[in-house]
């Protein structure tokens, strides 16, 4: 068949078990994503341990790899919004989705942060190759000065809190997050699982123990209303814009993770309340993937965990067929939140709150050792202490970022 003067070849039965492949993929997505303080990373060597065993041609294991990944990125909201427990990529907008919950406005919180993400994906794929361009021209400008802006971003999250008591907080979360960044996160991860590193730890001590141990002996999710998005169409597609744009930092530079991306759009977006963070994070966590692809074409070099687990797993880079995967997984994913994240809400919800918090730490306990050993045991719980430290002066979480900003600023 020929559409416009190009050739185009459909196979059925190739085309059937690539989608075959792709849906095990979002399967596989669904699961982690909904694990709280499962890192994407994790999953993603995880999966490259497993799939030189896998049967079927290794393209279609790639866009199966490709596909859980971003499944993870849309549902991993799900239990950050419910628990508090985020993946380290939405560890930024935790405590604002959060907010939204206990007001009972938890299913908004979902659907926006479902568009962020979906919204994300329909930037990316157009702006992919003239942002590879313009990034092959001021790589080498941007990472001579990427401590500078760094700093810059750590710097702007004490100074735009409210009060000077939650200053003091932001500063003591900040540096105190940061010497655990330089002392921890070069440490040997010796778990059970092939897919070590000590980020699990990190961040599960920092942003989900203290909400859990806060929640002890409370209500827990209160009921939720209805689903409707209270803001206009502009605002979540400028945000989303936003997003994007600070996912394609991510996807082209070195060093840059979404969770650091996502805390320099909270700078930009100060003033915009916790419906732009969720959009804003979400656009970010999503949007890395593809511009990470495109990246790993331009330049050679894998930005993320699932790349990095598709080089090691040997899979050839067939960008037609990853990019198809993508946008199926992308599409599936929307739905799933939708009807997982509000039943994840009710079930939650109707749970007693304080067997669960404790539950939920177990667990937590538990996937640290199974990852980082038992030195990552120790590091979860050093990291739970310095986590409970912006409850206690009305500051923002997201300070709890110097544990990346602050050793990538020193360039350590």
């Amino acid at each position: 068949m020929t559409v416009g003067g190009v050739g185009v070849a459909f196979v059925p039965a190739q085309s059937g078990l690539a989608l075959l492949f792709v849906t095990c993929g979002i399967a596989l997505g669904t699961v982690s994503g909904l694990v709280p303080g499962l890192h994407a990373n994790n999953f993603a060597l995880l999966l490259a341990a497993v799939a030189p065993s896998v049967p079927g041609p290794p393209e279609y294991v790639g866009a199966a790899m490709l596909a859980a990944g971003v499944v993870h990125t849309f549902l991993d909201v799900v239990p950050a919004l419910a628990l508090g427990v985020p993946d380290p990529a939405m560890a930024a907008t935790a405590l604002p989705g959060h907010r939204l919950v206990l007001r009972g406005r938890g299913r908004e919180a979902l659907r926006l942060s479902a568009l962020g993400s979906v919204l994300a994906v329909a930037f990316a794929v157009p702006l992919a190759l003239p942002v590879t361009a313009a990034m092959e021209r001021l790589y080498p400008t941007i990472r001579a000065h990427l401590s500078l802006v760094l700093g810059s971003v750590a710097v702007l999250l004490v100074l735009t809190e409210r009060t000077h008591l939650s200053r003091v907080g932001a500063t003591l979360a900040l540096c105190g997050s940061g010497a655990l960044g330089l002392v921890a996160l070069d440490m040997p991860a010796r778990g059970l699982l092939p897919a070590g590193e000590m980020l699990a730890p990190l961040f599960a001590g920092l942003f989900g123990a203290p909400v859990l141990v806060e929640a002890l002996g409370g209500e827990g999710v209160p009921p939720q209303a209805d689903p409707a998005i209270t803001t206009s169409r502009r605002f979540v597609g400028g945000v989303a814009l936003v997003g994007t744009l600070a996912g394609a930092v991510v996807g082209y530079l070195p060093g840059i993770s979404s969770a650091i991306a996502a805390t320099g759009a909270l700078v930009v977006l100060p003033a915009r309340g916790p419906r732009a963070f969720l959009v804003a994070t979400s656009g970010v966590n999503t949007a890395n993937t593809i511009f990470a692809l495109f990246a790993l074409v331009a330049l050679g070099n894998p930005r993320t965990g699932v790349l990095v687990a598709l080089e090691d797993a040997g899979v050839p880079v067939v960008l037609p067929l990853f990019l198809t995967s993508i946008a199926v997984a992308a599409g599936a994913a929307f739905v799933l939140v939708v009807l997982v994240g509000d039943r994840y809400l009710t079930a939650v919800g109707n749970a007693d709150n304080t067997r669960l918090s404790l539950g939920v730490l177990a667990l937590l306990a538990v996937l640290v050792v199974a990852i980082a050993g038992p030195l990552g045991l120790l590091v979860f719980a050093v990291s739970a202490l310095v986590g409970l430290i912006p409850a206690q002066f009305g500051a923002k979480r997201a300070n709890l970022m110097g544990v990346l900003l602050v050793p990538l600023t020193l360039g350590v």
